[in-house]
């Protein structure tokens, strides 16, 4: 028994040293893709919704924190799923649109790369403007069996768990129920019943804000995180049961909330000591100036794009079109232009006022001229991909016309 443990421990120790003598050999981006999933990354947990309806969930995991490699996400959330109504048989049933289909469809393209990387994918429920939502389930059992419903999606799919949102009910059409105190406490004992292991957080939004207690019991003991809903505010849910490391103040839609007031919000997540910071909306843009304001204050470290932008769906023609934004980081997107030539008279026509752009994002094989004064006039600048601020070429609220060409 002696001589086989010893040969045993013999052999283990071999294959230790052997895979450490074999790992200085890989590249260092490879490492790095070898090594995120057991990266430690110390700080609040980034979340993330995605609009499938029209952008790609896979850019969620495309970038990473520069320096430890870890990914930048924790969370990434399918945007939306509903619960609709059946009338005939007065029943709230689950549903996906095709695009939330697709993703579930796809689940090895769209959700297994990111669980690969150590990110949690949870699909999001919400009204779908027929009457049944979350606050209005008449009974135990309406709740059991919605919640029977949402498991097996988890289950079917893989996914990591579920979160809720109170909006575009429209309680009451169909002759549903308006809101109650018992509905949504009902349905996150039974959801946790059926998934005691997996994530169910809540968007604070809605009538269930208003009935978070009910016989004794709070929300905080069935969830597991909570967020602001408001974007571009800082303000943490009240959820009863949860406290701050279960929860985000911040709330970022990272094309319309100002980069200053993301850092600024992350800044304050840091030093109030809550656990989560939540964002919206990712598209197929580079955001890797504005996810670095981000990360500098919540993990001390930059943020840098790993992997490729996806589009949606996965074999839309390329990107070609030129996004023009108001403010630096691709803050408030303005107009989207064509291949052309634009006057000031055909900016101002698109929705452009002159002198007041401030970023643009190039799609590759474009080249985009940006000219001083009108009709193509006084200094230009030719620029042939993304600029997060035109100050970097002195031409920041400065372009009164512009060219748009193929390469």
């Amino acid at each position: 028994m002696n001589k086989q443990m010893t040969l045993l421990w013999s052999m283990v120790l071999l294959a230790f040293f052997s895979s450490c003598e074999k790992e200085p050999d890989l590249p260092e981006t490879e490492l790095k893709a070898e090594n995120a999933t057991a990266l430690l990354k110390n700080g609040p947990l980034s979340v993330m919704y995605v609009e499938v309806n029209g952008s790609n969930i896979l850019n969620v995991g495309s970038y990473s924190l520069e320096d430890s490699g870890a990914p930048f996400f924790d969370i990434a959330i399918i945007f939306a799923a509903n619960i609709n109504y059946d009338v005939a048989n007065q029943r709230a049933v689950f549903h996906a649109n095709e695009n939330v289909q697709a993703v579930l469809d796809g689940r090895d393209t769209f959700v297994q790369p990111l669980q690969d990387r150590g990110i949690k994918v949870l699909l999001s429920i919400l009204g779908n403007h027929q009457g049944a939502g979350i606050a209005n389930f008449p009974d135990r059992a309406a709740a059991r069996d919605f919640a029977e419903q949402l498991a097996e999606v988890v289950d079917t799919y893989g996914l990591d768990g579920i979160d809720f949102d109170d909006e575009y009910a429209k309680y009451g059409e169909n002759g549903t129920g308006q809101p109650n105190s018992s509905s949504f406490i009902m349905l996150l004992q039974e959801l946790r019943d059926l998934m005691p292991d997996k994530i169910i957080s809540y968007y604070y939004y809605g009538p269930t804000t208003a009935y978070l207690e009910w016989n004794g019991n709070q929300a905080g003991e069935y969830l597991d995180y909570s967020w602001n809903a408001m974007y571009s505010t800082y303000s943490a849910p009240n959820v009863p049961g949860l406290t701050g490391a279960e929860e985000s103040a911040a709330a970022v839609h990272i094309n319309q909330t100002p980069s200053s007031t993301a850092v600024n919000f992350a800044t304050r997540t840091i030093n109030d000591g809550y656990g989560l910071y939540l964002m919206y909306d990712m598209r197929q843009s580079d955001y890797t100036s504005y996810l670095s304001g981000i990360s500098n204050q919540l993990y001390g470290e930059g943020t840098e794009l790993t992997g490729q932008l996806y589009p949606w769906p996965m074999n839309a023609p390329v990107e070609s079109k030129v996004a023009l934004y108001r403010h630096c980081d691709y803050n408030e997107e303005v107009v989207l232009l064509d291949e052309g030539s634009y006057t000031l008279a055909q900016l101002v026509e698109a929705g452009v006022t002159n002198d007041d752009i401030s970023s643009l994002k190039v799609p590759s094989g474009f080249t985009v001229t940006v000219y001083e004064h009108d009709n193509f006039g006084g200094n230009s600048a030719g620029l042939t991909s993304d600029i997060s601020c035109l100050t970097q070429i002195n031409f920041n609220d400065e372009i009164s016309s512009l060219i748009i060409s193929k390469n």
